[in-house]
């Protein structure tokens, strides 16, 4: 009985460990990813921002410059 216990608590399996491994690989994959979505949703919130300011500039109703 005690064996049974010692061989189900005490070993770590080769198999259970290389899933770890291989899980915790594909967690740093997914954060690398966010990563980079995250900046390239930044930017094209930049860019749509920039984008909405420059379409409220009505060069049509704009006041002439002053000289």
């Amino acid at each position: 009985m005690a064996k049974a216990l010692l061989g189900y608590v005490g070993g770590s399996d080769p198999r259970l460990l290389a899933e770890m491994r291989r899980l915790q690989q594909r967690v740093q994959e997914l954060e690398s990813e966010l990563v980079r979505i995250q900046a390239e949703n930044d930017a094209l919130t930049a860019a749509a921002s920039h984008d909405r300011i420059m379409e409220s500039i009505d060069a049509h109703q704009a006041e002439p410059a002053l000289t």
